[in-house]
């Protein structure tokens, strides 16, 4: 009997929206990337993408053994856990009463992690030492992207995938930076300084000061590039993001 399965997911739109793709990888008993499935979406968003890559998941694996699911994505990672209670209650609805995104794949998702052991745990992207798991599913999605359809493989990610962006990163990332493996990062972490000394255009419903970004930065939830005047908040984790990437 499997005391607990462990796998990673993720999500992939090139741009974002455009072309869109998920994956997931499972681990064998060593921790090993031991099989995995992708899926070519078409026209979609990267959230879309990481959600989708959830529900296959769960659908994949057997509900009466405890699961482990590594994530990288911040809004799929809020979206399935700290929002989803609160929404439930509300009729998967916002606090001003307007359907919450991508609903349907929530909804869904809600269901398939009734009645089961689900544990997420939050894993950073693209990181020279980071979890192989997450890596393999990175490459995945990117791959169904690119080839415009999905795959299903044992092993190694199928011939063709690259480890581009892993070694972009490896190009970009500071010395002696390391990557985390806890189930949620820091909230108190500082911020990286990328997104400089943005200035403030108002406070939103819920407290969070509205700001304009003042530097081209990535954004921690979608990873898109955020550009110079747009509109940004602190997330939970207290990165600079998107102000449509934080409900």
């Amino acid at each position: 009997m499997v005391d607990r399965v462990i796998g990673a997911t993720d999500g992939a739109a090139q741009p974002n929206p455009g072309p869109a793709g998920w994956a997931w990888v499972l681990a064998d008993a060593d921790g090993a990337p031991s099989r995995g499935e992708s899926g070519y979406l078409g026209e979609s968003t990267n959230n879309v993408g990481e959600l989708t890559a959830v529900a296959q998941l769960l659908q994949t694996t057997d509900p009466s053994v405890p699961l482990e699911i590594r994530i990288d994505s911040q809004y799929a990672l809020n979206a399935v856990t700290q929002w989803l209670p609160k929404q439930r209650q509300r009729g998967y609805k916002t606090a001003k009463g307007d359907p919450i995104k991508n609903r349907d794949l929530i909804v869904h998702i809600d269901e398939l992690l009734a009645n089961r052991e689900v544990t997420f745990t939050w894993v950073r992207a693209h990181q020279v030492d980071g979890d192989v798991l997450n890596a393999h599913a990175d490459r995945a999605a990117e791959q169904a992207v690119r080839d415009r359809q999905g795959h299903s493989w044992t092993g190694s990610v199928p011939t063709g995938a690259t480890a581009a962006r892993t070694e972009r990163s490896a190009a970009q990332q500071s010395p002696g930076s390391t990557r985390s493996n806890s189930s949620m990062p820091q909230r108190n972490r500082k911020d990286s300084g990328k997104s400089g000394n943005p200035g403030s255009v108002g406070r939103r419903s819920d407290g969070r000061y509205l700001v304009e970004a003042r530097h081209e930065h990535p954004c921690d939830t979608c990873r898109t590039p955020i550009l110079v005047g747009s509109h940004i908040v602190r997330d939970d984790f207290g990165q600079w993001v998107h102000a449509e990437c934080q409900p």
